[in-house]
């Protein structure tokens, strides 16, 4: 079950270090039973990875709590865009033209959206992302091109890397490109992320334990 004051003593922690930074409990594999534990113990920012568990998950709740706030933060497929517009608010994981097109076809759907951009800043096979050499021309593309509204960037390091080297990393990239906001930091690294001021980080297994 949620583990809330886990959940206080980092919110404690990240408070000292950043005004406005926030903690995403993701939920994915984690039950409706726990999700609706974390949400009475006064959480309202959740993370998911895919589309359809969180629709299955998310849809009845939200509905009768406006004041959730849902995080798409894994891969997205072009063809579950629409669907996961009208389910999540906010989505970390913006990593390639063609889903930025297909997200830029809705634009009656992206009003009170906020996008981050997923970089590669380990330049591994397995995992999505810009490569950093490519996020200036990838940002004025999604900007002034399709004009999706983009308010931060995201990383996820490598297992076998000092966590720090992509934070700062990403960090220079965002001040090169005048981005503010930065979503790093996960259960195993979130600590090396808090001196750089995010704007969210991502916690799951510390929160909710093991997953299913």
């Amino acid at each position: 079950m949620f583990n809330v004051d886990k959940f206080n003593e980092i919110n404690k922690i990240l408070k000292k270090h950043s005004n406005s930074g926030k903690i995403i409990a993701i939920s994915k594999n984690h039950s409706v039973e726990s999700v609706l534990e974390a949400i009475r113990q006064g959480v309202y920012i959740f993370g998911e990875n895919r589309v359809q568990e969180a629709q299955t998950k998310f849809l009845k709740i939200k509905q009768n709590n406006p004041k959730i706030e849902l995080h798409l933060t894994g891969p997205l497929q072009t063809n579950k865009v629409k669907m996961a517009l009208s389910l999540f608010d906010v989505f970390h994981t913006i990593d390639r033209e063609k889903i930025a097109k297909e997200f830029s076809k809705h634009q009656d759907l992206l009003k009170d959206k906020k996008f981050f951009v997923q970089i590669n800043t380990g330049k591994e096979k397995t995992k999505s992302g810009v490569y950093p050499e490519d996020t200036k021309d990838f940002l004025f593309f999604l900007k002034n091109e399709i004009k999706l509204p983009i308010k931060g960037l995201m990383c996820i390091p490598p297992i076998e890397d000092d966590p720090k080297k992509h934070f700062i990393e990403l960090k220079n990239l965002a001040s090169q490109n005048s981005i503010s906001e930065l979503s790093i930091g996960m259960s195993g690294d979130y600590k090396e992320a808090l001196p750089f001021k995010p704007a969210y980080i991502r916690l799951g297994t510390i929160l909710f334990g093991e997953r299913n």
